[in-house]
């Protein structure tokens, strides 16, 4: 038992270790203030689902927040940044609050704002693009015509980029791979709007890490070929 134990352990601190550091050492220096930005997508997110839920605050929501493939496509751009923070009426809210506190929180501080911000309205616009597609294209490969006043998934779909992403980045490989297994596992069980959307954000942040990954490689060569250090003959 206690081999096992301590292989979950190693095994935890290669996986989590430079996170788990990074965000404590975050949090020790700023406090509450270093994750600002999330404590504000918190609130902003409170305040949407309880308008929405109300008669006089519904139609307001709809209007600035909610993204449907039946739309035009420039409404539901115009939408799109502020759909991140509209969670689904019909489940609990507590569930996405609690999903953005982590997740938006640790890669506030992992990644930074910019990139944070960045990640997330990509893996969002990602899902929103897809529903519109995979309508036009129909059949096994696409969705049902139904699915076109279907709610967009809300924040999942940028929870999903940013774990992917903050995962890629501190080389949390086996966490990434959990992630992937069970977004294909969630199409496999239940083949709805908001799963595809969920691949489909998986997709463009895979996409940002190969993108990442590539520009890291090429400053590498260029650092070693500007060093005057000759290369090592094998």
């Amino acid at each position: 038992m206690k081999t096992i134990t301590a292989v979950l352990a190693r095994w935890a601190r290669a996986e989590w270790g430079a996170l788990y550091v990074t965000v404590r050492d975050g949090l020790r220096r700023g406090g509450p203030r270093a994750v600002a930005m999330t404590l504000g997508a918190v609130a902003l997110t409170v305040v949407l689902y309880l308008l929405h839920g109300q008669s006089w605050g519904y139609g307001f929501v709809e209007d600035v927040g909610v993204v449907r493939a039946a739309e035009p496509l420039w409404t539901a751009l115009l939408r799109t940044p502020l759909s991140l923070f509209v969670p689904a009426l019909d489940l609990p809210v507590w569930g996405a609050l609690a999903q953005i506190l982590v997740v938006f929180g640790i890669a506030e501080i992992s990644l930074g704002r910019p990139v944070t911000l960045a990640v997330a309205y990509l893996a969002t616009l990602a899902g929103t693009l897809y529903a519109r597609i995979g309508i036009a294209v129909g059949g096994p490969l696409g969705l049902p015509a139904s699915d076109a006043g279907v709610v967009d998934t809300g924040p999942s779909a940028a929870v999903v980029g940013l774990a992917v992403f903050t995962a890629w980045r501190y080389r949390a490989f086996g966490t990434l791979a959990l992630v992937v297994v069970v977004l294909v596992g969630e199409v496999l069980v239940v083949d709805n709007l908001a799963g595809r959307e969920h691949l489909a954000a998986l997709a463009v942040t895979l996409l940002l890490c190969a993108g990442a990954a590539l520009r890291q490689r090429r400053a590498g060569a260029r650092v070693s070929s500007g060093s005057g250090v000759p290369p090592i003959q094998s």
